[in-house]
Formats: structure tokens, sequence, C-alpha cells
């Protein structure tokens, strides 16, 4: 239930992290390391992923 609200974490290792349920709106994620991190439920939208992409509005445990 973290919240990270506009978090810098670009190349962040967020290797299996528990980031369930966090809130990570407009986060930057690029080139961070996700590995085995389980973002159930997280709120992803508008967050930069890791490969650049812009997640869309009510993205959800990932980046749609």
């Amino acid at each position: 239930g973290a919240e990270l609200i506009n978090a810098s974490l670009r190349g962040a290792d967020l290797t299996d992290a528990i980031l369930i349920g966090a809130i990570l709106t407009e986060a930057n994620l690029r080139g961070a390391d996700l590995t085995r991190a389980n973002l159930s439920g997280a709120d992803l939208s508008g967050a930069t992923w890791t490969d650049g992409r812009i997640c869309a509005e009510g993205s959800r445990g990932a980046c749609n």
C-alpha cells in the first residue's frame, strides 16, 4: 500500500519487491528491474514503464 506518486525509480533494483496495492501513479520506472516483483493491484496510471512507454489510465498490476 505504499504511495510512490511521481517517484523517480529509474534504474532501481526492485527485484522481489512487494508492491501490492501500491500507488505508483506517474512514477518513473524506466530501466527498473522488476524481476519477481509483486505489483498485484498496484495503480500504474500514467507511470513510465521499464521500456519507456506510458501506462494507460486505470492500469492496475500491469502497464496497459
